[in-house]
């Protein structure tokens, strides 16, 4: 399982969130986090997306769905992240970046406040 959909299951399991915000959410921010360890994947992306960012691109068609772009619109607050770190962390995914309890609580803070992504 790789770490987008880990983040996302674990976050709908433990928090009761909706499926595709969720995952809408977490793309943009996930995607910022690993493309840089992954570049033919991100080729691939800026290619397919026609742009330099493809977390950034991500993140603007979100904007023009409407979708939800933070965690805390979906009603997480920063005391559910410690909870949501220790379950991610607790069954390793696979990815082209190591994840460690900091760099999974900054891409997290991220997403709960709308920053990067």
């Amino acid at each position: 399982m790789g770490l987008h959909h880990r983040i996302c299951h674990v976050l709908g399991g433990r928090l009761d969130l909706p499926h595709a915000e969720t995952h809408a959410v977490m793309l943009p921010h996930v995607a910022a986090f690993t493309l840089a360890s992954a570049p033919e994947a991100c080729e691939a992306l800026r290619r397919a997306l026609t742009t330099d960012s493809p977390a950034t691109a991500l993140a603007a068609l979100a904007d023009r769905l409407g979708a939800p772009r933070t965690l805390g619109e979906l009603g997480v607050s920063g005391a559910d992240l410690p909870g949501v770190v220790d379950d991610v962390l607790a069954r390793p995914c696979a990815g082209p970046r190591p994840v460690d309890r900091e760099s999974l609580r900054a891409l997290l803070e991220d997403a709960l406040g709308g920053r990067g992504g």
